[in-house]
């Protein structure tokens, strides 16, 4: 059992007696104690007073003691909740229905079958949650935590949000954006479901009649009527997770395959009818419907179309990215040179920390250094894997522009670029090509713009030293 669960479990006896769910330091406790820390560790991760965490806790073992009719306390609080959740938790294939059973605290009241029914039944949460990543760690994005929660529980209806973007290079942590997000909220929403559509590809159709089966009586009506109508009834989540799977390969970023095109019609619906709930797309490109801004435009576009957002990830420039790796110590400057160097990829980092460890012993500064006498970024056989291929989703107007980006050590404008492009490639590209292939790129988060000079393109770094090292063997097709 994990602690998502025991979260999940404890927030319903809390809620049942108190009308009041577990708030985040209570949350933050409970997982600590769940991975063997002392009140004093909690107390120094979270920078509260040791004996606060200590009252806070107590008060907590309390209420569920005498929830449960039985003593709760520190020394026996883990092994006491886990072995009554495994005794009333009933776990489906494909979701967990928590239902508690009251045990009665005074004898005399007994009732026939033994158990004392609550006053006010708790609710049954259902969470299909087996496709969605496990979270082994988490820092650094508590900010977009942040945001997501504004988003999502906005008690404003008319700027109700019904689908948020998650977009970002493969690595840079977006589905365990969500998965956090997810595990802190679970008692928030009645259903989840986490559909992964590169593990699990299905069209609107077979996705709709999957849920609607199982939660709707009326089959009069369409699929999708019912859909909405349970969006409506309940609050739910639905994530779809890499999203770029429904998307064509080497045509501009967004575009449907064909057996896909209904995910178009579906996602734009979602925005235009009223209900309760949420859609997160977790995708290595924009989908062509939504127009995804820059944070400033985005803000004033909030005032024209509040039914989506988007959530752009960019690294993460946290040293935390790199504990538990194996590396060795040497100052924090290293530290943050390495992460600046990959962009605060974790999936890149993790890569070569693998190397570090292996060929130079844990040395960062050894590493560093050799980095610097040969003026080359060292991409490892998985990196250039990773990077091979986003090349190959590319179109063929995009891998020329790309190609021919790498070659400059410094950021070109948009003017020098198509110049440049015009009188240097043996086939022609017109401005429509360009503009487009700029505009393609930048959604697959290859090209950005440089901050303050608005009209200054560079090149992804790691994805131009691909380019650079494979420059001489990567067919243009």
């Amino acid at each position: 059992m994990n602690v998502t669960e025991i979260l999940q479990f404890v927030d319903t006896l809390v809620f049942t007696e108190t009308e009041k769910h577990l708030d985040d330091l209570q949350k933050r406790i409970i997982e600590e104690l769940f991975k063997g820390k002392t009140y004093k560790q909690i107390a120094d991760i979270y920078e509260y007073d040791e004996g606060y965490i200590g009252d806070e806790s107590r008060k907590l073992f309390k209420l569920l003691s005498d929830k449960l009719g039985e003593e709760v306390n520190k020394s026996n609080f883990c092994w006491t909740i886990e072995r009554i959740t495994n005794s009333i938790v009933n776990y489906g294939n494909h979701n967990i229905n928590l239902c508690p059973s009251q045990q009665p605290s005074n004898q005399k009241n007994q009732q026939t079958n033994n158990i004392e029914k609550p006053k006010n039944k708790p609710q049954e949460y259902e969470h299909d949650l087996e496709l969605a990543p496990r979270v082994k760690c988490f820092y650094g994005r508590e900010a977009e935590l942040e945001i997501l929660n504004k988003w999502i529980f906005n008690d404003n209806v008319d700027e109700h949000i019904s689908i948020i973007n998650v977009l970002g290079l493969k690595g840079v942590g977006k589905s365990t954006l969500v998965k956090r997000f997810v595990d802190i909220n679970l008692q928030k929403f009645d259903l989840i479901i986490w559909n992964n559509l590169k593990i699990y590809p299905c069209s609107v159709n077979e996705f709709l009649a999957r849920i609607i089966n199982q939660h709707s009586q009326n089959s009069e009506k369409s699929l999708t009527y019912r859909f909405l109508q349970l969006l409506k009834q309940r609050k739910c989540l639905i994530i779809f997770d890499d999203v770029q799977s429904l998307f064509t390969n080497g045509e501009f970023a967004g575009k449907y395959q064909h057996e896909y095109q209904d995910y178009q019609q579906f996602l734009q619906m979602m925005t235009e009818f009223p209900h309760q709930s949420n859609i997160i797309l977790i995708s290595q490109e924009q989908p062509s419907e939504f127009n995804c801004l820059n944070q400033e435009l985005s803000n004033l576009n909030n005032n024209l179309n509040k039914s989506y957002q988007c959530l752009e990830l960019s690294g993460l420039y946290n040293i935390n990215v790199l504990n538990n790796l194996g590396l060795k110590v040497t100052t924090e400057n290293h530290w943050l040179e390495l992460i600046k160097l990959y962009h605060g990829n974790p999936i890149y980092l993790e890569e070569i920390a693998s190397l570090i460890r292996n060929l130079y012993g844990g040395n960062i500064s050894e590493f560093l250094k050799e980095n610097i006498t040969e003026n080359s970024l060292v991409i490892t056989k998985d990196i250039n894997f990773y990077c091979s291929q986003l090349f190959n989703r590319l179109s063929t107007i995009e891998q020329k522009i790309v190609l021919e980006m790498s070659k400059f050590a410094q950021p070109i404008s948009k003017q020098d670029l198509k110049q440049y492009l015009q009188q240097n490639l043996q086939e022609h590209l017109t401005l429509s090509d360009i503009v487009n292939g700029l505009e393609s790129l930048r959604q697959r988060y290859i090209i950005k713009q440089l901050e303050d000079e608005e009209m200054m393109l560079s090149v992804d770094g790691i994805f131009q030293e691909y380019v650079i090292n494979e420059n001489k063997n990567i067919p243009i097709h």
